[in-house]
């Protein structure tokens, strides 16, 4: 593969390259790039949210680099203050030593283990001295550390900031000179921890590496960050059935965001998607397909065909009667519109009829309201569709 081609695929859904210069300079060297992102095991469940950046490790072992996924086994005993508006409480030995057991298990769902670098920052840190220590304190200055927009305001609001937690970005930078890292990637919200990693590998004479920053990614409800703390999340270790759950109530316009920065399609091919469903696409049936993808990654494709009729299933319990109407149309064309749908199986006297239901909110596809008139059914899907109270039909388009 081209060093273009190559650098296409790295940039897709980054926030940030610094620099992107220097990124193509490291891509044409004859040798495998080293590929850092460190991890505190501060929590022993990963989320969709953390794959984003995992996946992007996954690419850059496709094209060949070395992965090094570094466990902060000694940096979580001190607690990332990223974000944090009061000092975050340390984790003991045994907490970080049993949660890193339950990351190196999970990241293996979409890393190559075989490509793979575990490392943990005691193996280093652990020897250090405290005369050691105070000589990487010395590189930076508490002016420096205060730039970090969480430290600034905690200091201009009166909270307390610890001593040592301006030890976290100089520990979590010096990572990168004994992993001697040529590429580090992180959350938006790491950017200043990222670029301490480059100037330290500047003031202990190595080449300073190239940070490239991965979005947040909102979690279910659209608006904050995907935690598990505001139960927003999607595990990747949740039952297949609650995670095709969970991605079916997303927004419309949230799950692109989600295919852009989880699916491993090709842009071109949801660039087309997206075309599809101005055009008139059910965004539904998008979301159905991407809801597989993801299960089947983390699950199988056995899992991700249940958990779909388990979706459908449920509705049935819920609001569906028992003699349910199975229909099969046949057509000619690749979709049909939603009023001559509901009409060609009899649910609606007229299209115009069809039209007035949805208007008024009163047609459902999957138990969940619709109110585009022109959306179009494609062909090869079955739907749960109810117009009013009382009509139903299994709907299948051939």
């Amino acid at each position: 593969m081209s060093v273009t081609d190559a650098f296409a695929i790295i940039k897709r859904g980054t926030e940030e390259i610094l620099l992107e210069d220097k990124l193509l300079e490291k891509l044409e060297l004859s040798r495998p790039l080293k590929i850092k992102a460190g991890f505190d095991p501060t929590a022993p469940d990963l989320h969709l949210g953390h794959t984003v950046l995992i996946n992007k490790l996954r690419q850059f072992q496709d094209l060949g680099h070395e992965v090094m996924f570094l466990i902060g086994d000694f940096t979580g005993m001190i607690g990332d203050p990223t974000g944090k508006s009061e000092t975050r409480k340390p984790l003991t030995i045994e907490q970080v030593a049993e949660n890193a057991k339950t990351y190196e298990r999970q990241v293996f769902k979409i890393l190559d283990p075989d490509k793979t670098k575990v490392m943990f920052n005691s193996q280093w840190m652990g020897n250090k001295t405290a005369a050691d220590l105070i000589q990487l304190a010395a590189t930076h200055t508490v002016a420096r550390m205060l730039e970090r927009d969480d430290f600034h305001k905690r200091f201009s609001s009166g909270q307390p900031i610890a001593i040592h937690e301006f030890l976290y970005p100089l520990l979590q930078g010096y990572d990168s000179v004994a992993m001697r890292a040529d590429v580090e990637l992180g959350g938006t919200d790491q950017k200043f921890n990222l670029l301490m990693g480059r100037e330290l590998q500047k003031h202990y004479g190595q080449a300073p590496q190239v940070v490239i920053t991965m979005p947040l990614i909102e979690g279910l409800d659209g608006v904050k960050k995907m935690s598990k703390s505001l139960n927003n999340y999607i595990g990747i270790d949740e039952p297949a059935n609650d995670m095709f759950g969970k991605i079916m109530s997303i927004s419309d316009i949230l799950m692109w965001r989600y295919i852009e920065l989880l699916s491993f399609r090709p842009m071109s091919e949801i660039e087309k998607l997206r075309q599809a469903v101005a055009e008139g696409y059910n965004p539904r049936d998008v979301k159905i397909e991407f809801a597989k993808e993801i299960i089947i990654r983390f699950h199988d494709k056995a899992a991700a065909e249940n958990a779909h009729t388990d979706f459908i299933s449920r509705f049935q319990k819920n609001e569906l009667p028992e003699d349910l109407a199975e229909i099969k149309l046949n057509l000619t064309d690749e979709g049909m519109v939603i009023p001559q749908l509901l009409k060609a199986a009899n649910l609606v006297a007229s299209t115009s009829e069809a039209i007035r239901m949805i208007e008024q909110g009163a047609v459902k596809i999957d138990g969940e309201k619709i109110s585009d008139k022109a959306l179009v059914i494609s062909i090869g899907t079955t739907h749960v569709y109810q117009v009013g109270k009382r009509k139903f039909a299994k709907i299948t388009l051939e």
